[in-house]
C-alpha cells in the first residue's frame, strides 16, 4: 500500500468473486470512517468493503493536510482515484456521504471505467443559493460567512453548538456525541479550509459529465441540503439516476436513523438501473 493510503488509513474489509462487488465508502465532513459502522456488517459477507478517511478527518496526521491541494475538491478526487489504482479496483460501487459524494462525482468524471455505479447521501453541488440561474441551494453568502466567522472565533463552542443542528437531535443523543467527536478532532485550521472547499463549490456545470449510473438519496428534511438539490442532481446528471427522499431528519441518517437508511443504502447498492 503506498504512502497516500496509508496516510488515509485505508482498510479493506470482506472479500468477493462476484463482478462489481467491490464497495467504496466515503464519508462527510466532520466524521470519518467510523461513520459507517452500523452499514459495513450487512456488505461483508457479499462484497469487498473499501474504507478510508478523508485527509484532514481526526484519524489522519494533520502535517499531511496540503492547504494547497485541498482548496478545492479536486484534491480528494485525485485522492480517490489513488487509492483505486493502488489497490488495483477495476470497477466499484461508490457511495459518497455528503461533500464525498460530489467527490465520487468528480473522479467518476475523470475515470468512468473505475465505476460501476454512484450513490450519493445528502450530497449537494452548490450550497449557495443563485437567484441568476433560480438555483436554491439553501444558503446565502451571509450565512457561510457568519459560519466561518462562528468557526473563527471558537472553534469547540462552535462545534458544540453546531453538532446537534446538522444531526438533527439533542446533546444526549447517541449520533450527536458521536458527530460531537469526530468534528472536535478536526484541527481548527483544517475545518476551516474545509469548510470553504465545500460551501464554495459549484458542480454544476459538471453534471452533464457524471455519466456513470446515479443513485441519489436524500432526507426529507436536511439542514444543510434541502430537497430540492437532490431533485437537482436527478434531473441534470448525464446518465441514468434515481432518486429516493427518506422521510428522515438529519444529514447523518446513517448515524441518526441506521435501522432505516442503512436499509435504503443497501437496497440501492443493490439494485441497477
Amino acid at each position: 500500500m503506498g504512502t497516500l493510503e496509508s496516510a488515509l488509513n485505508v482498510r479493506v474489509l470482506g472479500s468477493s468473486e462476484k463482478k462489481n462487488a467491490v464497495v467504496v465508502l466515503a464519508h462527510g465532513f466532520g466524521t470519518d470512517q467510523s461513520v459507517w459502522k452500523h452499514l459495513v456488517p450487512h456488505l461483508l459477507e457479499d462484497y469487498c468493503v473499501v474504507l478510508y478517511d478523508n485527509m484532514g478527518s481526526g484519524p489522519t496526521n494533520p502535517d499531511y493536510f496540503d492547504f494547497n491541494r485541498y482548496a478545492t475538491l479536486q484534491g480528494y478526487a485525485l485522492d480517490l482515484l489513488s487509492i483505486l489504482e493502488d489497490l488495483a479496483i477495476s470497477s466499484c460501487i461508490f457511495v459518497g456521504h455528503s461533500v464525498s459524494g460530489n467527490v465520487g462525482m468528480l473522479a467518476s468524471i475523470a475515470r468512468p471505467d473505475l465505476f460501476h455505479k454512484l450513490l450519493t447521501i445528502n450530497t449537494s453541488p452548490r450550497y449557495l443559493n443563485d437567484d441568476a440561474s433560480d438555483y436554491y441551494g439553501g444558503f446565502e453568502k451571509e450565512d457561510v460567512q457568519q459560519l466561518i466567522d462562528a468557526m473563527t472565533d471558537n472553534f469547540k463552542a462552535w462545534c458544540a453548538g453546531f453538532a446537534p443542528l446538522l444531526v438533527g437531535g439533542d446533546m444526549d443523543s447517541v449520533a450527536v456525541q458521536e458527530f460531537s467527536r469526530t468534528l472536535f478532532n478536526v484541527r481548527p485550521d483544517i475545518a476551516l479550509c474545509v469548510v470553504k472547499s465545500i460551501f464554495y463549490c459549484d458542480l454544476r456545470s459538471l453534471m452533464g459529465l457524471v455519466t456513470v449510473p446515479f443513485h441519489i438519496i436524500q432526507c426529507s428534511k436536511d439542514l444543510a441540503v434541502p430537497v430540492q438539490v437532490a431533485e437537482y442532481l436527478n434531473n441534470n446528471t448525464g446518465g441514468k439516476s434515481v432518486v429516493e427522499i427518506m422521510a428522515l431528519d438529519g444529514h447523518l441518517p446513517q448515524l441518526s436513523s441506521p435501522e432505516v437508511a442503512i436499509t435504503v443504502i443497501l437496497r440501492h447498492i443493490q439494485l441497477d438501473i
